[in-house]
């Protein structure tokens, strides 16, 4: 496929555009409905040889003018950047973007990442698809077609890992050529990374072409995201181990490992992902409010996951009628007495706050206290007072504290604060609270999680959960 040079094709698409009649902002228009992004005014000043223009927006300008030739002559003339033959299909952001979602549309799940490489084209790019795996430690190559083999990347030790890890975009020189490493989102929870390749004549430094990125990974990771809720394909490949069946119960309970709105960021995560038995946690926000809890049943017994499942959905039935901390602990009890006959101990933590003013309000049965870490890297455990877990004694007390903007609430379980490595040592969890505290709270979460996986070489006697939460007040 040979090319044309840059120059030549801006001479002859002017020639052309004089042909067509068109205003220069009648030619705009058609070149800004087909996706372009540059101005009027560096529209003109391209035709008139002052500025270069990418390749992308010179062959969506040579769209426009021969979408008009073909009005009035019925014959295209304006050549594009490489012989294409018939294929005039428009290129760029807005033809990459609905390309996506017409693909995506009703396509079963193990499609997406050819349908996402199919998108890149449009925008002159070769994709590929990384999905982090269930332990978080490395990004998994989704298959999109022959020629595309490519090997898991360890997300401590590599470009694309730290394209996750910052939830960023990263430039990287690699053996095959430059290319962009960007995070795959779906809203605030990352699901893994696209990899950019480019000719080589592309500015990968270029701020248009990675906002084109983003937006390609942003709504790639809402396809995916929904997508994995219809089927197992992508999902089976991100198993690195067998997952036990309570551990596939509890998961698919979970609500999506991290999510944000302009005044808190919340985000979570369990240990051992894969044999987790007894500990779930969850959140809801909203525009005033953001709900927190987190639930612990225990390992030691074989309905942990079933207990801890039901005293999940009580409090969330609850919350969604609009009821409060009390009832919903009142509904925890309830529902353990009414399906378990009262033998079901769970313990947890229920918070309230308030994203106004940073008021807290909590209420501990039998869980772990709280912790607030401050701005200021201060620390402090909320409450230390024990009470019974839900439904085994009297109401707990609930307690009310305000937060600072910046502080960085965080519920957890016995499991996560007492794992202990082999000479006994308890996991340090408020020092590497803090240690990591510096960054978004889901890779706060991930960097916590995996210190204490470390400390007790992944030997948890115990459920570790974690749920943290960082509020902002509104300027």
């Amino acid at each position: 496929m040979a090319s044309l040079q840059a120059e030549e094709q801006r001479r002859i698409v002017a020639a052309c555009f004089a042909r067509t009649g068109l205003t220069l902002e009648q030619l705009w228009l058609r070149y800004f409905a087909l996706g372009g992004d540059v101005s009027e005014l560096e529209l003109e000043a391209f035709l008139q040889g002052l500025v270069p223009l990418p390749r992308i927006q010179r062959d969506m300008v040579a769209h426009a003018v021969n979408e008009r030739l073909e009005e009035v002559s019925g014959v295209r003339q304006a050549p594009y950047s490489r012989e294409t033959g018939e294929n005039t299909r428009p290129r760029g952001p807005l033809a990459a973007l609905v390309g996506l979602l017409d693909g995506a549309h009703r396509a079963p799940p193990e499609r997406l990442p050819e349908i996402i490489a199919t998108a890149g084209r449009a925008l002159d790019l070769e994709i590929t698809v990384y999905l982090v795996d269930h332990d978080q430690r490395q990004l998994i190559p989704l298959p999109c077609g022959p020629g595309t083999d490519r090997v898991p990347l360890a997300i401590e030790a590599s470009t694309a890992g730290r394209a996750y890890r910052h939830a960023d975009t990263m430039p990287a020189e690699e053996p095959g050529g430059p290319r962009l490493w960007t995070v795959l989102l779906d809203g605030d929870e990352r699901l893994g990374v696209l990899e950019v390749e480019a000719d080589a004549d592309t500015d990968l430094h270029d701020p248009a072409l990675r906002t084109q990125c983003r937006w390609l990974a942003s709504l790639s990771g809402h396809l995916l995201a929904g997508a994995r809720t219809r089927g197992d394909g992508l999902d089976t490949l991100l198993r690195r181990r067998p997952s036990s069946p309570t551990a596939d119960l509890l998961r698919q309970n979970l609500p999506p490992a991290a999510a944000a709105t302009r005044d808190v960021a919340v985000a979570g995560g369990v240990e051992p992902v894969h044999d987790v038995r007894g500990t779930a946690f969850d959140y809801a926000l909203s525009e005033t409010t953001a709900w927190l809890s987190i639930f612990d049943a225990g390992r030691d017994t074989t309905r942990a996951a079933l207990v801890v499942s039901a005293a999940l959905a009580a409090c969330r039935s609850a919350r969604r009628e609009g009821r409060g901390l009390r009832d919903q602990e009142t509904a925890v009890g309830e529902a353990l007495s009414t399906q378990f006959g009262g033998g079901a101990l769970v313990r947890g933590t229920l918070a309230e706050l308030t994203l106004a003013d940073g008021t807290l309000r909590w209420l501990q049965a039998g869980g772990e206290p709280p912790l607030v870490l401050g701005a200021d890297h201060e620390l402090a455990t909320v409450d230390s007072a024990r009470c019974p877990p839900f439904g085994a004694g009297p109401p707990g007390r609930i307690t009310t504290t305000r937060l600072r903007p910046g502080d960085l609430l965080a519920l957890h379980t016995e499991g996560l604060s007492g794992a202990r490595a082999a000479d006994g040592a308890r996991f340090a969890l408020a020092g590497c609270l803090d240690a990591h505290a510096g960054h978004a709270p889901p890779e706060t979460v991930r960097r916590v999680l995996q210190a204490a996986k470390h400390h007790c070489h992944s030997g948890f006697t115990g459920d570790a959960g974690l749920l943290i939460a960082r509020w902002s007040s509104r300027p």
